[in-house]
């Protein structure tokens, strides 16, 4: 008896040692998915962006896009194919932007989206290093006289319907004992019609949205002020399908190599001259010392290519959203943990 059970022990043991085995394998050979691997053989990133919100992702006259969440688009781009033109853009509505990504209409989505726990686990999406922090406000016209949203009890709210800001603004007016009416719109142009024509007394949304729309749409932005309080936490991210670990790798560092160039002081114009400092990490960042490239299976100067062509965090944020724009924001949460902010790139080695 006690010799069979001892067999029984080992070979329990050796069944254990199979399955964990088995499961190492597993998870080294689950790296390659279909994402990258579809990436690469077309040719181009296929990006989810915005309809058209200046500072985020907008198109000009002739077509070309720009903006924060465009550069996040670009510099996969480059870090991939060493090109930061091989994207190409898919305009979505908020209604649309997270069944294109599930559908695999698109590769990637960086389009003003806030992470989540229900978008992260039931709606089976990864997401990235967050590339704005924000949070919902209200904006309303300079006439109305109003200091605080505590003064919109019984206001009528302009609302974008299937967002995270049509939960925040329903939790804040019942939190703080007010009514309001909701004029709910589900396309963003006409949203912003009606509360420029006078049809609600606010329009909510993200703080960095609301500045873009008064910019961008208002024929006197200083007709309107936007309230001081934040209702909400909006971590806005890029984000890409579960299932893939190999993307969601590239997509994540190749935003961590903007801050980090940033922290270092690297900018588009100086990266040449980078190549040849004595700095470890620079050598790491730039492919100088090789490992990273072949860590995400690219090319060893893909972080040298994202810095060269699409700039580094700083840069990027100054021409889209801060004082290079329409928008002048401030820094704020998204300046460099150094400067009082959460912008913070883990070492990239």
């Amino acid at each position: 008896m006690k010799t069979s059970l001892r067999s029984l022990a080992a070979a329990a043991t050796l069944s254990v040692s199979a399955i964990a085995l088995s499961a190492l394998t597993m998870a080294g050979t689950a790296q390659a998915g279909a994402t990258f691997d579809g990436v690469k053989q077309k040719g181009y990133v296929q990006c989810g962006v915005n309809l058209g919100l200046y500072g985020f992702s907008a198109p000009d006259d002739k077509g070309h896009w720009a903006g924060l969440d465009v550069d996040m688009c670009r510099a996969v781009a480059a870090a991939m194919f060493g090109d930061s033109e091989k994207v190409k853009y898919t305009p979505l509505s908020a209604q649309q932007r997270l069944p294109a990504l599930q559908s695999g209409e698109i590769d990637l989505l960086a389009r003003n989206t806030t992470r989540t726990l229900t978008r992260d686990t039931a709606n089976g999406l990864n997401f990235g290093p967050t590339n704005y922090y924000d949070g919902q406000g209200f904006m309303v016209s300079a006439k109305l006289g109003l200091k605080s949203a505590k003064q919109l009890n019984g206001a009528t709210v302009c609302v974008l319907p299937g967002t995270t800001t049509e939960q925040n603004v329903s939790d804040y007016f019942r939190a703080n004992k007010m009514n309001f009416k909701p004029v709910v719109i589900e396309k963003n142009e006409e949203l912003n019609k009606a509360f420029f024509a006078g049809r609600c007394d606010a329009l909510t949304s993200d703080a960095s949205q609301l500045a873009a729309i008064r910019a961008a749409e208002a024929q006197n932005p200083n007709d309107y002020v936007i309230l001081p309080e934040l209702i909400s936490k909006e971590p806005l991210s890029p984000a890409v399908r579960q299932g893939d670990e190999e993307w969601t790798n590239l997509v994540t560092w190749a935003f961590y190599v903007m801050v980090q160039a940033e922290e270092k002081g690297l900018t588009s114009e100086n990266v040449d001259n980078a190549l040849t400092s004595p700095d470890p990490d620079v050598k790491r960042l730039l492919g100088v010392t090789a490992g990273n490239g072949k860590a995400l299976n690219v090319d060893e100067k893909w972080a040298y290519n994202i810095v060269k062509q699409v700039g580094n965090y700083g840069e990027s944020y100054e021409r889209n959203v801060g004082a290079g724009s329409k928008l002048k924001m401030a820094r704020g949460q998204n300046a460099l943990y150094t400067d009082g902010g959460l912008m913070y790139a883990p070492p990239l080695k």
